[in-house]
């Protein structure tokens, strides 16, 4: 398989060099828009990138694998992230991450068998005031319960 960025993407790339002076600055927007193309970072998108930023692979690689919310591998249609840190601990973290295992079949870094749903813990989401919080693709849910786990998930079938 091979990576070919989109036209569209290839002219905000464009357009983000001449905002840029350092082309090692586009690294994590160029990340997002492979991601969002392709619904992952493969190795062959890095490779691309690295040669747009005449910056060496593992520069770029480096960034992708720094960034939890940057997808190395396939997830699934529904891509649920829990916080895992001291603030979602501490409000029940672990009941909502138990739920959740119960209810998708699956273990933090799985996907379930259909391919609708991957579970991953995070580091902090940045909401720690409204503990605990998950974030399914790009949408987050806070103040969780499992019912309100329950409620999120039919909405998801």
């Amino acid at each position: 398989m091979s990576f070919t960025f989109s036209d569209e993407n290839l002219k905000k790339i464009d357009a983000l060099k001449e905002r840029y002076p350092d082309p090692k600055a586009l690294s994590l927007p160029c990340l997002w828009m492979a991601q969002y193309q392709d619904e992952m970072v493969s190795m062959e998108a890095i490779e691309v990138i690295a040669e747009l930023l005449d910056t060496p692979p593992m520069e770029i690689y480096r960034v992708a694998t720094f960034y939890t919310m940057l997808n190395l591998e396939p997830v699934g249609k529904y891509h649920i992230q829990l916080c895992k840190t001291l603030s979602c601990a501490l409000c029940g973290k672990a009941e909502i991450l138990k739920h959740l295992q119960k209810r998708l079949d699956i273990t933090p870094g799985e996907s379930s068998v259909d391919g609708k749903f991957t579970l991953t813990q995070v580091e902090c989401l940045g909401s720690c005031g409204t503990a605990p919080v998950m974030q399914v693709n790009d949408v987050y849910y806070e103040e969780l319960t499992p019912d309100k786990v329950d409620e999120i998930l039919e909405t998801l079938r």
